[in-house]
């Protein structure tokens, strides 16, 4: 992060502003998909914690660091618009959605497969109690060390580890659940029918 560029912005230099926000911003807007699933609703939380980032960069006070003020507003707007559309879970039936929020993937034989992984931990992921899955957003996709999640979720660090611990091993058991139904079209049977097939 380049505190020149911040200590610029907070002066009230738009250009700094402008490039500070264009920098976050997709990282923003992939943890708001991690959090919330429906690109919709991730749109609207990424924009809304980028009007508050420019409204409030004036009031950063830099007790902690740019990057984890950032993110606590981009958590907040995150977790505003899951209580403003009183939904806990995105249904299950939304799940080709759940692409990183990045451009559309090579569809090539060679990629299909790391789509096919990346959905099925977003799926996954989506499951976990909002609690969990904040915390483990927060520090695997955000890579916030434990003081800094502790800071943006205003929670005690020893909170923030059970938090983590929990998620990630529900988030474990959840993708062992799911690996059958990847490997479904490869069971024996199947290769039985076909013995000429390369091993």
């Amino acid at each position: 992060m380049n505190e020149l560029l911040v200590r610029r912005a907070i002066n009230g230099d738009r250009a700094a502003l402008d490039t500070l926000l264009r920098e976050q911003y997709p990282r923003i807007l992939t943890a708001c998909r991690r959090l919330l699933g429906r690109h919709a609703d991730a749109d609207d939380a990424a924009q809304n914690a980028l009007i508050s980032i420019a409204r409030n960069i004036g009031s950063f006070d830099q007790r902690s660091s740019f990057s984890t003020w950032v993110w606590r507003i981009a958590t907040n707007a995150a977790l505003d618009e899951i209580r403003r559309r009183g939904r806990r879970d995105v249904p299950s039936s939304d799940r080709h959605d759940f692409t990183l929020g990045v451009e559309r993937p090579d569809t090539s034989p060679s990629s299909v497969s790391s789509l096919d992984d990346r959905q099925i931990v977003e799926a996954a992921l989506l499951r976990l109690p909002l609690e969990f899955r904040t915390a483990v957003v927060l520090r695997d996709l955000a890579d916030l060390d434990y003081d800094e999640i502790a800071d943006v979720l205003d929670i005690p660090i020893g909170t923030v580890r059970s938090r983590i611990s929990r998620g990630r091993s529900q988030l474990a058991d959840l993708l062992r659940d799911s690996a059958p139904h990847q490997s479904g079209n490869q069971d024996p049977s199947h290769e039985r029918q076909t013995p000429g097939s390369a091993p």
